[in-house]
């Protein structure tokens, strides 16, 4: 169980050097050749991830795919709406004021929300293709790489100035 744990770590570790490489590009809008290719890599780290960790067996790997796919897809874009929340409350950083904080608040509770709403949509989905404690276990290791990221966001961002603008 203790190599189980390194190794989900450090596909972690991997994924998210990864998507913040990505999310920092994109959150400085310049063209980057290789981010499509950064993308797919942090996708393919993140899908292997979770094979080497679920122990599919081949039917069940045949079925599971197909749903993790689309359901990666909708999470993409929530995280792309996140990347751009940030980087609306980094432009907004030095000159922040109550009816842009709150618009940034707000948007932040509404991406939760749809989080929630999509982790909830799906879980018959992988609940139809997958045992019980295979479904847990799924969703285990995909808010494990949501703690993590959120972890790694929340060190990386200050907290709102509450002085005047």
């Amino acid at each position: 169980m203790k190599r189980e744990t390194g190794n989900i770590v450090l596909m972690i570790v991997l994924i998210l050097s990864m998507l913040f490489f990505v999310g920092a590009v994109v959150a400085q809008d310049k063209p980057v050749d290789n981010m499509q290719f950064l993308l797919e890599k942090a996708r393919a780290d993140k899908k292997l991830l979770v094979a080497e960790n679920m122990q599919f067996t081949e039917a069940e790997a045949k079925v599971f795919w197909p749903v993790y796919e689309k359901y990666q897809a909708e999470l993409f874009l929530l995280r792309t709406r996140t990347m751009n929340l940030i980087k609306n409350y980094s432009d907004n950083y030095d000159t922040m004021t109550d009816a842009t904080a709150k618009k940034l608040l707000d948007e932040m509770m509404t991406i939760e929300t749809l989080r929630g709403k999509l982790a909830r949509a799906y879980l018959p989905k992988f609940q139809a293709v997958l045992s019980a404690r295979k479904a847990a276990r799924y969703y285990q290791i995909e808010n494990k790489i949501n703690a993590a990221l959120y972890y790694e966001l929340a060190a990386g961002i200050p907290l709102v100035k509450t002085g005047n603008p």
